[in-house]
């Protein structure tokens, strides 16, 4: 449901045994499941259920045209829908990176019985209460105040590695016009950047939640990453996270997916097998 009567559809796509031990990608600004298109067969390799979604407003799912049309609170509930009540799955492990983890935290505070294990990969969950990182307000107002978009330079300002011009093109391809941009240019103005805003008690409750969880996390940031970097030691001091090995995922920017989806893929894999059963 859109939260105003109508039904929104939203793509996503998937690698392995149906019957494996399900993990849900999730991707961040501006990016889609193309983002995961390196880790989905590793995954699948190692008998996972790899879902990777494309968020509202991106990739192949609907996009609503007005800014207005996007909240923290709709994107939770969207990504809520389909992954338990479309797809119903149980035991989940999360992988998310910039706003996928954001909302998969949330997901995880929120329902906490279907989730296995949690990986936050270049994540945060800002309640208003930390000051975001210049970088970040830069960025904030390039979206802001650009007349156009350019989808594949600000993925490529993330990453460490040069982009092919086919992966730059498979980055712009969900936003053949500037119409298609709305859920891009909605993302900057929805994190909270002072205690009372909109997601800012939603997002601090999350966090409450996850200060009593024995749910297994881990982190796996990447070791260029301006932008979440400060992130990594807070999460790590969650009740569970305490005492694991938290990777660092070498050579990899922001979109560490894009630079070494390998590495991370492993990581992944490694987690889910010394946290079964």
């Amino acid at each position: 449901p859109d939260g105003e009567g109508g039904q929104l559809r939203m793509a996503f796509v998937e690698a392995g045994p149906r019957d494996g031990p399900p993990v849900l990608l999730l991707h961040g600004e501006p990016t889609w499941s193309f983002l995961y298109r390196r880790m989905l067969p590793l995954l699948a390799e190692a008998g996972l259920r790899a879902v990777a979604p494309d968020l509202v407003g991106f990739g192949r799912s609907d996009k609503p045209t007005r800014v207005e049309d996007y909240s923290t609170a709709r994107h939770v509930e969207w990504m809520r829908a389909l992954a338990f009540d479309a797809l119903d799955l149980t035991a989940v492990t999360m992988v998310g990176q910039d706003w996928g983890a954001l909302i998969g935290l949330r997901l995880a505070a929120e329902h906490p019985e279907r989730f296995a294990r949690l990986v936050v990969a270049n994540g945060l969950l800002p309640s208003g209460d930390t000051t975001m990182p210049e970088i970040w307000w830069a960025f904030r107002r390039t979206v802001e105040q650009a007349s156009t978009l350019d989808v594949a330079r600000i993925v490529q300002s993330g990453c460490v590695a040069r982009l092919a011009e086919d992966v730059r093109a498979g980055y712009d391809a969900p936003f053949p016009g500037e119409s298609y941009k709305a859920g891009v240019r909605a993302f900057p103005l929805l994190v909270p950047t002072a205690p009372d805003d909109p997601a800012g008690p939603a997002n601090r409750a999350a966090w409450e939640v996850l200060t009593r969880s024995e749910t297994p996390l881990l982190t796996a940031f990447s070791d260029s990453d301006p932008i979440t970097a400060a992130w990594a030691p807070h999460f790590q001091q969650l009740p569970g996270a305490v005492g694991r090995d938290h990777p660092v995922v070498t050579g990899g920017g922001h979109f560490l997916q894009e630079d070494e989806g390998a590495q991370l893929a492993a990581y992944v894999i490694d987690f889910v097998r010394a946290t079964a059963g």
